[in-house]
């Protein structure tokens, strides 16, 4: 009896992937520069996206391309949920119950980030109620983003994933919710300030980016294996 191979996610939901990376890292580049003495550090990603001038909760606020950067934020949203529901689809089989949770947090990223998009963390929004919409966009965009790459590293084994990939999926999503962890005692509190608040977002956001480039990176170079076997 033939041994039944386990299924490959398709390359769509590895270019899918790298495109919401490069796009989230890009648009953000391209919107930061645009904003006068913005500070990776202390300055939150959603300052990008507030088309007001102003001020909030002590920081300057003036991006003149925040459009780019709430596009950014819900172009996001689309192919991170379209390549967590192909992945999940294609992978049903071998690990249902696992895959099931991938797509519906892919969906629920895709939900929360446009939240962010469409609610902004500005004045105007805090004094409208708004901003109530897009601090629960944010959080369960996070937490979402970074249990997927948790689940989708413990239960990957079962696709042929490398053992580095399963691992480095897990750390990364777990240093992930502690970083929002991190970013909600230290904001909450004046006595404990390890790192500026932009530091502890950024962590638990760019968790995220970098799990996508490398799952990926990784079902990319698979694909490249795979096809150099077959020529051989």
């Amino acid at each position: 009896m033939s041994r039944t191979l386990p299924p490959r996610i398709p390359v769509t939901s590895a270019v899918l992937w790298l495109l919401a990376g490069v796009g989230w890292l890009t648009g953000e580049a391209v919107t930061a520069s645009a904003f006068p003495a913005y500070s990776y550090a202390t300055n939150y990603i959603s300052d990008l996206g507030v088309p007001d001038v102003g001020s909030f909760q002590g920081r300057a606020i003036d991006s003149p391309l925040s459009a780019v950067m709430n596009t950014t934020f819900i172009g996001h949203g689309v192919l991170f949920a379209l390549a967590g529901l192909l992945a999940a689809r294609a992978a049903r089989s071998v690990s249902h119950r696992a895959w099931r949770v991938v797509a519906v947090l892919a969906v629920a990223h895709f939900v929360g980030i446009t939240l962010v998009g469409l609610f902004h963390g500005s004045q105007a929004s805090a004094d409208d109620g708004a901003i109530v919409l897009h601090v629960l966009g944010a959080a369960v965009a996070i937490v979402s983003g970074n249990v997927v790459a948790i689940v989708a590293g413990a239960s990957s084994r079962a696709v042929g994933a490398p053992r580095a990939y399963r691992v480095a999926s897990v750390v990364l999503g777990i240093v992930g919710i502690v970083s929002l962890v991190m970013l909600l005692v230290d904001s909450g509190s004046t006595a404990i300030t390890v790192f500026p608040d932009g530091v502890w977002e950024r962590a638990s956001v760019y968790t995220i980016v970098a799990w996508e480039l490398l799952s990926g990176a990784v079902l990319l170079a698979g694909v490249l294996r795979r096809r150099a076997g077959v020529r051989a």
